[in-house]
């Protein structure tokens, strides 16, 4: 809004009005992208905290270690809580998709209690903090630089799928060394769709800014840089924590 009581005789009532659009669209991207970065951060620490509580209950082992139909609930529940969030977003208010949002939090935190089964806690904390400083570093990288990373989303994505599949064949007929290389990708390319998901969160403040949308997008944007730390963390910790097994 133009500042009509401006004293100075020469000022432009359009360049202080470009001013004041400018930073407060800054102030509003910086307000967006850290509630962003909380909604991430608190996902993962609720996650942690829940895996180390499920484990250290003895819980994990016995639902994970034995037969029955639960762990393959809890195993695939995360998966459910995603697909139902990406799908039905629209038409879900911002509260109900919180909501989702800390339950496939908790859910994913009872599914990841089996790494302290397979890795003792050294290799765990060794993993997670190379992959918090490797995050923060990709995604300072996507915020800041000038370089459309757009052009690198359809190879990222076919890259993933790739992976996918992979994984399944691996799966089927393990074997050691295609083992290690399905690691080394997939550090590779959740390293890369870090910076991608950061740059891509970026772009769309403009698109959602002040309307009922940006909540919800700030919701999913967290989801998206929460799972790219997650698998990022899981193939650090594949390539280099060992097995306690």
């Amino acid at each position: 809004m133009a500042n009509w009581s401006d004293p100075r005789p020469n000022a432009s009532v359009f360049q202080t009005a470009g001013t004041v659009g400018t930073d407060t669209f800054d102030a509003g991207m910086r307000r967006y992208m850290l509630s962003v970065y909380n909604y991430m951060a608190s996902a993962v620490l609720l996650t942690g905290i829940v895996a180390l509580g499920f484990f250290a209950s003895g819980a994990a082992e016995q639902v994970f270690g034995g037969p029955g139909i639960l762990k393959w609930i809890i195993t695939f529940a995360p998966l459910v809580f995603v697909f139902g969030m990406s799908f039905g977003q629209n038409r879900m208010s911002s509260t109900t998709l919180q909501g989702m949002f800390w339950g496939f939090a908790i859910v994913m935190g009872l599914s990841l209690s089996t790494i302290f089964i397979r890795y003792d806690g050294l290799a765990i904390a060794k993993a997670f903090f190379a992959t918090a400083a490797a995050f923060g570093g990709l995604s300072l990288y996507g915020y800041t630089t000038k370089r459309d990373l757009s052009a690198f989303g359809t190879f990222l994505v076919m890259g993933l799928v790739g992976l996918i599949v992979a994984m399944l064949l691996n799966a089927f007929f393990p074997s050691t060394i295609m083992g290690l290389v399905i690691s080394i990708v997939g550090v590779l390319l959740f390293a890369g769709l870090t910076a991608y998901d950061t740059q891509r969160t970026k772009s769309l403040y403009a698109q959602v800014a002040g309307t009922q949308d940006e909540q919800r997008t700030v919701i999913m944007s967290a989801l998206t840089l929460y799972l790219d730390f997650i698998n990022m963390f899981l193939f650090i910790l594949r390539l280099f924590g060992g097995n306690r097994n």
